[in-house]
């Protein structure tokens, strides 16, 4: 420790959702959605591409929100986090890496993916099953760099972990809306697709998208909380 990954590409959207259902959806983390407009809070999707790093070459997709860090370190400013809820990867080594350091919430399922064409796009299936799609338009360049720590929160066998987590991005591209989401497929779909459609999704429009042609990232130990 720390974790280090030396190269990886993303994609993502944050879409508003019904605050209320994202908070029955974390009930279990113990954890408060941010609210940053009336009865909304934030839900982001993303899709990585990891090159290298310490656990290895793997492709992930993650279900995450915006919430409220119960006890953010002092001299910060803002006490906002990021809450991991779902996280398929495709490789063993960072599976059980993920589950145990951290208690990331990590499946093994097949992600493929393209980072490399012009439109970003990515498909999830849990045991044949269609889960959910992805597709990110590119957006305006714009500045990257060094990006201030993130507090990254997992819930796993019912224990809440805090991990610091910094980003150094690069190859920025940001604009307003730009993804197009498809979740399910047939009547007994993954219980995550019944959780994507009580909070809007595929309807509800993304408030911005992003791509981030290279990335870097550090992953500190991680802190039982609650």
């Amino acid at each position: 420790m720390p974790v280090q990954i030396r190269e990886a590409s993303v994609a993502s959207a944050m879409f508003p959702v019904p605050a209320r259902t994202a908070q029955e959806i974390i009930g279990y983390s113990g954890l408060e959605v941010l609210r940053p407009l009336p009865g909304r809070a934030v839900c982001a999707l993303a899709f990585v591409r990891y090159d290298d790093g310490d656990l290895g070459p793997y492709h992930e997709f993650a279900v995450t929100f915006l919430v409220r860090d119960p006890a953010p370190p002092p001299g910060r400013l803002k006490n906002v986090g990021v809450f991991v809820h779902w996280l398929p990867v495709d490789q063993s080594f960072t599976l059980e890496a993920g589950r145990s350091i951290w208690g990331f919430p990590k499946l093994m399922t097949d992600i493929p993916l393209d980072l490399d064409g012009r439109v970003k796009h990515c498909a999830v299936r849990v045991d044949g099953r269609p889960v959910v799609e992805m597709a990110v338009l590119p957006g305006l360049p714009v500045p990257g760099g060094g990006a201030p720590e993130i507090a990254a929160f997992s819930c796993l066998d019912g224990v809440t972990r805090r991990t610091p987590w910094t980003t150094r991005p690069t190859g920025v591209r940001l604009r307003p809306g730009g993804a197009a989401v498809r979740v399910g497929g047939p009547p007994d779909a993954h219980p995550i697709v019944e959780e994507l459609r009580r909070l809007g999704l595929p309807r509800a429009r993304a408030l911005s998208s992003a791509t981030v042609a290279h990335l870097s990232m550090t992953f500190h130990d991680a802190q039982r909380i609650g």
